[in-house]
């Protein structure tokens, strides 16, 4: 019977040990994803995000270290590494060393693989795409065209099909031309659009940046070009510093507002100086008493 006792409780340990280790093992899947931008058909970089799901909800993952890679994993086509940030985003210039492996296909892939970790086991993801590039021209009448290009063995060919967005490049995002979200490319690779946003504020030649742009496209990652255009309103910088104003500096506040308290503080003295002669007053009509 003591026998079968410390059985039992051997195999109940046992049970509770394997199962904090097999928790202690566990870890959290690391959902890692990688995207390809072409700015202005100069700067071409790679971006990664890292997220996780934890209680229903996608979480972003910062401290994740990455490592990019162009063509295939190996030390030879290492293109960098980096770390996301607190939003869970990492990105890379591709570096100038890489020109030899991209310049080998008119196709292209990209990997990035992130370090193992105790929370996170290292995941890889990889995007595959053509290469493409975007060319804007205006015409008359305020009208932007924008054609998207395909590298087909040495020869740039026009996209048919391609959805693409032309906006006007502000600080705090971009601003379409017109009503149309979207235009797509005709047979020629071509889109119309009409610039509607007449009397937006330019810099001070009245200068305006148009933008085309292909977003998230499974074939050609992200592309855009810029060109400037002289269809905004001059804006000048005009100076308040040397002028009257409730903001402005010791000295420079409204003449109404300094007359009111000038007059606030004239008559302030004015009752504590006759308050001061009663009281001289009243001490001399005590000493006559």
């Amino acid at each position: 019977m003591r026998k079968f006792k410390y059985t039992v409780l051997t195999i109940v340990v046992s049970t509770f040990l394997t199962g904090i280790a097999i928790c202690q093992e566990t870890k959290n899947n690391l959902i890692l994803g990688l995207g390809y931008f072409n700015d202005n058909n100069q700067m071409q970089y790679l971006k990664a995000n890292t997220k996780t799901k934890v209680s229903g909800k996608f979480t972003q993952v910062p401290g994740v270290s990455l490592s990019f890679y162009i063509s295939s994993v190996s030390p030879g086509n290492l293109l960098g590494k980096a770390t996301t940030d607190d939003k869970g985003m990492a990105f890379i210039l591709i570096p100038p060393a890489a020109r030899d492996e991209w310049n080998k296909s008119p196709k292209q892939s990209f990997l990035v693989v992130s370090d193992s970790s105790k929370l996170y086991d290292a995941v890889t993801s990889s995007i595959d795409l053509v290469k493409a590039r975007i060319r804007i021209d205006t015409a008359e009448d305020k009208k932007i065209i924008a054609t998207l290009y395909e590298l087909k063995d040495t020869v740039w060919v026009p996209v048919k099909g391609v959805d693409m967005r032309v906006a006007i490049k502000r600080l705090d995002g971009d601003l379409n031309v017109s009503e149309a979200p979207t235009y797509t490319t005709d047979s020629l690779g071509m889109i119309s659009a009409d610039f509607k946003q007449d009397g937006l504020p330019g810099d001070t030649a009245g200068n305006l940046i148009l933008i085309a742009k292909v977003e998230d496209n499974d074939t050609y990652g992200n592309l855009s070009t810029e060109k400037t255009v002289p269809w905004g309103k001059v804006s000048k910088y005009v100076s308040n510093y040397n002028q009257r104003s409730l903001y402005g500096r010791r000295g420079w506040s409204p003449l109404w507002l300094e007359w009111m308290a000038y007059t606030i503080i004239a008559g302030v003295w004015v009752v504590l100086l006759y308050l001061f002669m009663q009281i001289r007053k009243l001490k001399q009509l005590g000493a006559q008493v």
